[in-house]
């Protein structure tokens, strides 16, 4: 599999070679991707590219993470990671609201070993959200969220992870450069999506109760982990 798909550079060869050579990644999630790069065509550009995916796993690994949510699966490679990242009793709710990408990921969930560490969750972010934050016993016990899902909701489902997540719990928000966009004023002022990343980030690096750093990475990646 070429790994050349993933990510904004994906025409340049140092991305090629880091992924090949300085990562271990299974010949399962080059089959994943391969199977979402067929079926979907151009959708596949939605894929968390290879270097970032196995970034954050790397972080929900050593920070020793056992719950986390994702918001946004597509099909399933980020929930692959971070699951096999997760120890044997872990727990990852990964959120969606379209079944025909998500399925292609439960095969090889399955095949990984790790589908029992996932719940599949498909009514959509802010309800999901809204009936963990209805149940007391799981308001502030979560370790990890990845929110790579709808950009106009980013800033609501940030209100709503800020309450889940435990003291030292971190949320990862993917796209927060958007293409350079969030740069420009004028992008921000006329695109619902531009302005609702730069709102998010701007947040969360300005929210008394989180410490927050971004880095130009893939298209952007903002990490708040709560105090």
């Amino acid at each position: 599999m070429n790994a050349t798909h993933w990510g904004v550079l994906k025409n340049q060869p140092i991305r090629q070679f880091v992924i090949e050579s300085y990562n271990k990644i299974s010949d399962l999630k080059f089959r994943l991707v391969a199977e979402t790069i067929e079926k979907f065509g151009k959708d596949s550009e939605m894929l968390t590219p290879a270097d970032q995916a196995e970034h954050m796993a790397f972080i929900v690994r050593v920070a020793g993470a056992k719950k986390g949510i994702e918001l946004g699966v597509f099909t399933g490679y980020t929930s692959l990671c971070f699951a096999e990242a997760l120890p044997e009793d872990g727990q990852l709710i990964a959120i969606d609201v379209e079944d025909k990408y998500a399925s292609v990921g439960r095969k090889y969930w399955a095949e990984a070993g790790v589908d029992k560490r996932i719940s599949l969750r498909l009514e959509g972010g802010i309800a999901v959200l809204d009936e963990l934050l209805a149940d007391p016993t799981q308001v502030g016990t979560f370790d990890f969220a990845y929110v790579d899902a709808d950009k106009p909701n980013y800033p609501l489902y940030f209100e709503r992870l800020a309450l889940l997540l435990r003291s030292g719990g971190f949320i990862m928000f993917d796209n927060t450069l958007w293409s350079g966009k969030v740069a420009d004023p004028a992008e921000r002022e006329k695109d619902e999506k531009t302005h609702a990343l730069y709102t998010v980030a701007t947040t969360a690096l300005n929210d008394p109760r989180f410490k927050t750093h971004s880095i130009a990475f893939s298209d952007g990646l903002t990490i708040a982990q709560k105090l």
